[in-house]
């Protein structure tokens, strides 16, 4: 059970506080609710029901700065991800976004900067659910990773770029 104040990742909205536990009626008779606040954008605020297992555990304690270094150490060695079908890397993207594993969400991000590049190289361009995916997978990494270290989120990719090159 988290305690107020505690920072978690809320599915794909990214970082938030634990700003209350409040008991409220929205229509399915009294329950008790984490009141989350999203630190990216403070006019957002989601409800989450503590009893309701499947909703809570979409919500994950934030890595430590000790965790998110150790990932991005294995940066250089994440293995790529190469759907050629359209459809599956479609499907592919969607279940990396859902399922919020770090070490899956640097696989995407890698995998599709690298396409961009290659489809740059024939004047062609990511088709729209891949910059979607990868704008995505950026930010619920990103977010995450500059809460933790205490950066500005336009220093998360020299931070990672200067930690690689070490």
């Amino acid at each position: 059970m988290y305690k107020v104040n505690d920072a978690v990742v809320y599915e794909t909205y990214g970082v938030c506080t634990v700003s209350a536990i409040e008991v409220r009626n929205f229509g399915g008779g009294e329950r008790e609710y984490y009141v989350l606040q999203s630190v990216r954008d403070s006019r957002s605020r989601f409800f989450v029901p503590t009893s309701n297992t499947a909703l809570a555990e979409r919500m994950r304690p934030v890595l430590t700065a000790d965790e998110i270094n150790s990932l991005i150490a294995a940066m250089p060695d994440q293995e790529l991800i190469s759907v050629d079908d359209e459809k599956q890397r479609k499907e592919v993207c969607r279940s990396i976004l859902s399922s919020g594993e770090r070490s899956k969400l640097i696989a995407l991000i890698k995998s599709l900067y690298i396409r961009r590049q290659e489809l740059a190289g024939m004047n062609r361009k990511l088709r729209s659910f891949e910059e979607k995916s990868l704008a995505e997978a950026e930010n619920m990494l990103y977010d995450e990773f500059a809460y933790v270290l205490g950066i500005e989120r336009s220093e998360v990719v020299p931070y990672i770029t200067a930690a690689i090159k070490k």
